[in-house]
């Protein structure tokens, strides 16, 4: 089984946010391979398909972000998989323009403390990863308030454009590997 998870914050307040992208890309995904994130399990809304032939599980974790990696060792105690062949994460990127992907099979968490949660958690840095541009932030503005600010209409369009994206990305990586993903969209 691939687990897939989409990083965000649960809860109304969030939805739509730059921070949220991982949940959007999770339901973009989800429409798109016909599958329904409708269950609460490992501390995430989770939903059961098939992408590429394989089996997936699609998470949304419902920790907030910064806590991620709960959610993904519930999920990792529950079905035994290996991170480095069968988990791809996919979340935002302050350095990367809005709607660009940056795939990678593996990595440091560049200062994303979902992704340091989930590290932590995993055991292991080598878990794949599709990052998603959201643009740098103002310089006079706080992280916080970018990251949970939401996307000006021209930037939306970038961004809906950006999950079709990663909807092709995610199944070229199951289907054949990361590598040609990583070769497509970086």
């Amino acid at each position: 089984m691939i687990v897939i998870a989409g990083l965000g914050n649960p809860t109304s307040k969030y939805k739509g946010t730059r921070h949220n992208v991982g949940f959007d890309a999770i339901d973009k995904i989800a429409d798109e391979f016909s599958i329904n994130v409708d269950t609460l399990k490992f501390k995430s809304l989770c939903g059961k398909g098939i992408i590429g032939g394989e089996k997936v599980l699609l998470m949304k974790p419902q920790t907030f972000m910064n806590n991620s990696g709960e959610a993904i060792r519930e999920a990792m105690n529950f079905y035994k998989f290996n991170p480095e062949d069968e988990l791809i994460i996919i979340y935002d990127d302050i350095n990367l323009d809005v709607g660009r992907l940056r795939i990678r099979a593996k990595g440091s968490a560049g200062g994303h403390n979902g992704i340091k949660s989930i590290i932590s958690h995993a055991g292991t840095d080598k878990f794949k990863r599709i990052r998603i541009g959201v643009g740098e932030k103002p310089v006079a503005m706080d992280l916080a308030d970018y990251v949970l600010s939401r996307f000006d209409k021209t930037d939306r369009v970038k961004i809906e454009d950006a999950f079709d994206d990663v909807c092709d990305a995610v199944k070229i990586a199951i289907e054949e590997d990361i590598n040609k993903a990583m070769n497509k969209y970086n």
